[in-house]
């Protein structure tokens, strides 16, 4: 009975980080970008009484053995990155990414962080940077007289002015793409960072090889569906509830073996 408790207690503990990623799923129904988390588990150790195939009497072979698990736990927690829905914007400079690719970030420090935030601003020297007002790694620069900007499905970035109404062009946005986009850091504010996992990433003209393409007055919305996240959530409840009813069947069992003693 005390195996069983603390079986039981694993997999109370893994259905509780179940429900916090569930949650944080929900709480990011309305990020922009955002890609949902799906946890994935795996049985502990068992404990083996007799082995599959051994040997019993009169030369016989057991076919199944006789093995029993200790639990489950959590193994990983896998990223989708499957495409958000895109919405319309009024934002002049609002960028959306459909297909696969992240944008190039440069972090204060340096480094270059990646996204699929689209909500691209200017600064006061007229450079595309995102909301924090970092500047993307393609340095884009837009003159202040330009009097109405286009950025087009491959990512080129052209403008007018007054004196130039055939239009200019300031320069194009590029897209990354990483072998195992699972694998990059989760950085929160929307950031990935590159990890051993995910590879080397690969700067790519947008629409090229499989390179997702730029929608200009669109932004990405988040990848969660509500409807999935409370089935997944009511499912992750009942199964809470079924290992505390097992700690109780356990406390119950024992309790008997303690009034037979007395």
């Amino acid at each position: 009975m005390i195996r069983a408790l603390r079986t039981a207690s694993t997999g109370m503990q893994a259905q509780q980080r179940q429900v916090e990623t569930i949650a944080n799923n929900i709480a990011n129904v309305n990020t922009t970008a955002f890609k949902k988390n799906r946890l994935a588990f795996r049985s502990l150790l068992y404990q083996t009484y007799r082995k599959p195939g051994a040997n019993l009497a009169k030369n016989q072979i057991d076919p199944t053995g006789l093995q029993v698990g200790t639990g489950t736990e959590v193994s990983r927690s896998v990223k989708s990155f499957g495409q958000g829905d895109l919405m319309p914007t009024s934002g002049q400079f609002d960028v959306a990414i459909k297909g696969e690719g992240f944008f190039g970030i440069a972090a204060p420090n340096g480094e270059t962080l990646y996204t699929r935030d689209g909500a691209l601003r200017i600064d006061s020297e007229g450079m595309l940077t995102n909301s924090e007002g970092f500047k993307l790694s393609q340095q884009v620069a837009i003159p202040k007289e330009a009097l109405s900007v286009v950025i087009g499905s491959d990512g080129t970035v052209t403008y007018t002015t007054a004196s130039s109404p055939q239009g200019s062009t300031a320069g194009q946005l590029k897209l990354f793409r990483f072998a195992n986009p699972a694998g990059l850091d989760a950085r929160g504010d929307n950031y990935y960072a590159e990890t051993p996992s995910s590879g080397t990433p690969t700067e790519q003209t947008p629409g090229d090889t499989g390179t997702g393409t730029i929608k200009h007055g669109y932004l990405e919305r988040s990848n969660v569906q509500v409807v999935d996240e409370l089935i997944e959530l009511i499912q992750a409840q009942r199964n809470y509830e079924l290992n505390s009813r097992t700690i109780k069947v356990g406390d119950e069992m024992m309790q008997q073996v303690n009034q037979m003693i007395r």
